[in-house]
């Protein structure tokens, strides 16, 4: 038994001894994989994906001649590149390579993409990577992205302008992208002469490369020479490289190549790699020999497909230009340098085009003599949002306007629609705000088609939200805002039914303490206070007007001026007087309200309406007045007959004040910026 033993270790000794020296792997140091050689891949344990292969003589064939394909060659397991057990454990360790490669082109001069040897955490970002110009090292989406963890070495053959190549002959040390941290010309420099010589890439002679890292100086250095010339003394180009920013504890090393509409083949001859020391020798006499190095007959589907690929690219280069004219006609907008202090409140025109679908015909809100509004979904942060549009000509006033628009789009309360910015175009001006769901009020009021009725608690609810709203433009906040256009369709519900005042196109502002200076009357019949006929000026009080008959116009279910099928006007507030004098205030409430209401809530609201309806300025409450007399903290003044001594509502709408104001005012739902010309 123990000479059967011996013979049988005899055996395995002298089958060791016979064994070839070239064609092995070995990964002894340190038993972690750190350190391996290849000398010739045949039978080579090595994880191969895309157009990777082994050719019988053992060269590794990264690419084989296919076009718009990549390969990928790595070694099958990670390597630790951080030892736990080293005095700074998060760095990385050393590591040197070597290898020897060619590239054969379909032309002594010309090739497809070149190679690249690859330190990646991750072998997936391979598997995401496309051919061409990523080398299948990276793509689109990843390419300048830290989060790719990738060091690559590459030996690029076509010059590529946007990843910042030098030409079409270099060697690059690229992290995490394609856009070299460091290139140099391939080449190598003389050890007798210093001179640097020159190396085609794309020669199809082999040539050897040396990469190594240096951990505590965070060095990388590259040098190449042709093959069976001992690595030149010094190295092509060097650079500093935190391997440790790039990989955390393992990593996979290998190589990566690609081809482009030209076909190439890329060829790895031998490989070795050691961590924390120099890389193996390679045994070139042993390396396995390349294909012949005579010219490649022409094939003829590149005779037939670079014509038509040239008279594609022409064609595309036509269309591409034209499609950019266009859309900038197509995206154009009016900005001038003063704007630019108001640019987080200006939008681009394309971002709006894009939100509204093209402000097609299904978006619209509704359209009327103030514009169109359509409803937008901003793409970037996926908001809601309502665009008018709005027609203009005139210069004048608009940079105004603007100041205007910025400054109350800082307003900021429940109650008000959010007006998120404009944006300009030749005639025409685009104002944003938040998107209400449940539209404008008066289509509560008024269209009783749809049953779209309100009740008494939420019309109640509504009043108080717009009072709330009045009370902040004109005391709460850092400066005095007049609405000038409070109306129902001004109101719009949200998706809690709360109303918001919205529709600032005619607001004016002014600083507290100071006087307004708007004389241009703007606004809706029915909404004006008489002494805008007289004074022109607009102040909180003639917006307090409005509001007495907003609060009317919501508890009647009826609009300010009403005109018969004879041709005859009714005032609301008259009607509501009437009421009042004969003891029957209530019966003027809506006769449409469901559920019924509360008579004194009711009451209250009438009487306000009429209150806030003053012909006098003076006599008219403040809006933390009314907000005080809705939430109940303070009394409501009995209404006595002297207060309806001026014979009658109808005088503030008397030929006289028509003959003043008319011509001023729109009876529309005026949403335009109807007063760029008019002062501050």
């Amino acid at each position: 038994m123990p000479l059967q033993t011996f013979h049988l270790a005899a055996l395995l000794l002298l089958l060791l001894l016979l064994a070839p020296a070239g064609r092995c792997a070995d990964a002894t140091a340190g038993g972690d994989g750190g350190r391996f050689v290849y000398n010739g891949f045949k039978g080579a344990n090595l994880t191969l994906d895309g157009a990777a292969s082994v050719t019988p003589n053992g060269l590794l064939m990264l690419t084989n001649g296919t076009i718009q394909m990549k390969g990928h060659a790595f070694h099958p397991s990670p390597l630790p590149f951080q030892d736990p057990g080293a005095r700074n454990a998060t760095a990385a360790r050393s590591f040197s390579t070597t290898f020897v490669f060619a590239i054969y082109g379909p032309y002594v001069d010309l090739s497809s993409h070149g190679l690249a040897f690859f330190v990646a955490s991750d072998k997936e970002l391979l598997s995401a990577a496309l051919p061409g110009q990523f080398l299948g090292l990276l793509n689109t989406n990843n390419n300048g992205n830290r989060s790719s963890h990738v060091l690559a070495v590459e030996f690029d053959t076509l010059f590529n302008a946007d990843f910042g190549d030098i030409n079409s002959n270099h060697v690059g040390v690229d992290v995490d992208s394609l856009v070299s941290r460091a290139a140099a010309d391939a080449g190598y420099y003389d050890d007798g002469t210093g001179q640097f010589r020159n190396l085609s890439l794309v020669s199809r002679k082999a040539m050897q490369v040396w990469v190594d890292y240096d951990g505590a100086a965070t060095q990388i250095t590259v040098t190449m020479a042709p093959v069976g010339l001992s690595r030149p003394k010094k190295p092509l180009l060097q650079t500093t490289v935190n391997l440790s920013d790039v990989v955390q504890d393992t990593a996979y090393v290998g190589f990566t190549s690609a081809t482009g509409i030209l076909f190439s083949r890329h060829f790895v001859l031998g490989w070795s790699f050691a961590l924390d020391g120099p890389a193996p020798a390679l045994n070139i006499s042993a390396l396995p020999t390349l294909p012949p190095a005579g010219n490649k007959p022409r094939s003829k589907v590149l005779e037939i497909v670079l014509p038509i690929a040239s008279a594609a690219l022409v064609f595309a280069v036509g269309v591409a230009i034209y499609a950019l004219v266009r859309r900038r006609i197509k995206y154009a907008e009016v900005r001038e340098d003063w704007e630019v202090a108001f640019g987080p409140h200006r939008f681009s025109y394309k971002d709006l085009f894009h939100a509204t679908k093209g402000f097609s015909d299904k978006q619209l809100l509704g359209a009327g003599g103030f514009g169109s509004v359509y409803k937008g979904v901003l793409r970037k942060s996926n908001t809601e949002v309502a665009v008018k549009k709005v027609s203009h000509e005139s210069k004048q006033g608009m940079k105004e306007f603007i100041a205007e628009v910025a400054s109350m789009g800082r307003l900021r309360h429940r109650n008000l629609v959010q007006l998120l910015g404009y944006c300009r175009r030749k005639g025409e001006l685009l104002l944003v705000y938040d998107y209400m769901p449940n539209g404008s009020l008066d289509k509560y009021l008024y269209d009783r088609s749809k049953g779209a009725l309100l009740d008494w608690p939420q019309r109640f609810h509504i009043i108080r939200g717009v009072a709330s709203g009045l009370l902040y433009l004109h005391e709460d906040w850092e400066q005095v805002v007049i609405h000038r256009d409070v109306k129902a369709s001004n109101v719009l519900l949200d998706a809690e039914m709360n109303g918001r005042l919205g529709d600032f196109g005619l607001a004016r502002l002014y600083d507290h303490g100071t006087d307004a200076h708007t004389t241009h009357v703007v606004g809706t019949m029915g909404y004006l206070a008489p002494e805008l006929g007289h004074t022109g000026k607009a102040t909180p009080a003639t917006d307090v007007f409005a509001f007495g008959a907003f609060l009317l116009e919501v508890t009647c279910g009826r609009r300010p001026i009403e005109q018969d099928e004879h041709g005859n006007h009714t005032v609301l507030v008259d009607w509501v007087t009437e009421h009042w004098r004969r003891g029957l205030m209530v019966d003027a409430a809506d006769t449409m309200i469901p559920d019924g209401f509360n008579p004194d809530e009711v009451s209250l609201v009438l009487k306000l309406g009429l209150l806030c309806s003053h012909p006098l300025p003076n006599a008219r409450p403040t809006m933390r007045q009314v907000m005080q007399y809705l939430d109940g903290d303070m009394v409501l003044p009995d209404l006595s007959p002297e207060y309806f001594g001026f014979t009658g509502m109808e005088r503030m709408y008397s030929r006289e004040f028509n003959k003043n104001m008319m011509s001023c005012v729109s009876s529309t739902s005026i949403g335009a910026v109807s007063d760029f010309t008019g002062g501050r």
